[in-house]
């Protein structure tokens, strides 16, 4: 298992440097002056060139790229262009406003994900399929946007039920997990749910699909063993597949949606995307970035080693 995880660990080093060139490149590509936020219109070419040396603009790319490398292993990601706060205060705060939405999220979608799976599964081809299949589709289908701007009008403007936008500010010795948190969680995180929980459901269902037809099933029930016990083997077969679309799945949601926390105006890694974008602000769009990215391959090398686990053939191949 050891020698697995090193192995592992050895190939997620080249994505890591891989995507840190992509981000660097892309961005220094995009059209449009990264100083235009904090140069005043009449700005002497002294000071313009004050601040490319200050925010290192003035050297060559590869010098630029190997520096803001070399100050990424060290934590250091820069300094905001347009807030003139370290990058890394930045992120933080927008990572742990996103992983508070992602983790009630994926408890919604891949709860339901998993419920709907597992009934079309086991009564495949039967009205309750079609049922599970029809909710399935719709969530993948529906554009999140626009299911969150229904939701506002619905819960928030017509019924007054919940907060339309924001995360709220604790109180005193308030928790940010308290029912009053709790509230303005609970549009972003549905409407963020919707699409795990469709491709959770059209997954496992398949997978329980077919391993019901598998002949170990057939061989099973000849054998008289109980629903529930065949119900373990299904789960057991199915939880490898079924693992990995799911840590997929949750590396987008801490990735966090420009767009649903936009429209929700949730401060999170998304809105933060959205404002670095708009603001061309360089230093914080290449942290953010780098910061989700490493997310996905830290997840990635978690789910792979859970594989491992529940299936030791995966190491043996």
């Amino acid at each position: 298992m050891f020698a697995y995880i090193l192995r592992r660990l050895v190939h997620a080093m080249p994505t890591i440097v891989g995507v840190a060139l992509v981000c660097f490149a892309l961005v220094h590509l995009a059209p449009g002056d990264p100083l235009v936020a904090v140069l005043p219109p009449d700005a002497t070419a002294e000071l313009q060139a004050q601040l490319r040396e200050l925010y290192g603009f003035n050297r060559s790319l590869p010098e630029q790229f190997f520096s803001w490398i070399w100050r990424a292993l060290q934590g250091d990601l820069g300094t905001s262009i347009a807030t003139s706060r370290p990058v890394v205060d930045e992120v933080i705060t927008a990572v742990g406003h996103t992983l508070r939405l992602a983790v009630v999220a994926m408890a919604i979608g891949f709860t339901l994900g998993c419920l709907f799976g597992f009934v079309a599964g086991y009564f495949r081809n039967s009205w309750v399929d079609r049922a599970a299949s029809v909710v399935s589709v719709l969530g993948v289908s529906v554009p999140h946007y626009w299911l969150g701007m229904v939701m506002v009008i619905v819960f928030s403007s017509l019924l007054g039920w919940l907060p339309a936008s924001g995360a709220g500010s604790p109180g005193a010795g308030e928790s940010r997990w308290s029912l009053e948190q709790m509230k303005f969680m609970v549009l972003p995180a549905l409407t963020m749910a919707v699409i795990p929980m469709g491709i959770v459901a059209r997954t496992v269902r398949a997978l329980v699909a077919d391993i019901l037809a598998q002949e170990f099933v057939v061989g099973l029930r000849a054998k008289g063993l109980t629903d529930f016990g065949i119900f373990c083997h299904v789960v057991k077969n199915a939880a490898p597949t079924a693992l990995a679309v799911m840590g997929l799945q949750l590396g987008y949601l801490l990735g966090g949606s420009i767009l649903i926390e936009t429209v929700f105006n949730w401060p999170g890694t998304g809105f933060l995307l959205n404002a670095a974008i708009f603001q061309r602000d360089l230093p914080l769009l290449q942290g953010t970035i780098l910061v989700l990215a490493m997310f996905f391959v830290v997840l990635n090398l978690l789910v792979d080693i859970l594989q491992t686990l529940l299936d030791p053939r995966i190491e043996r191949a």
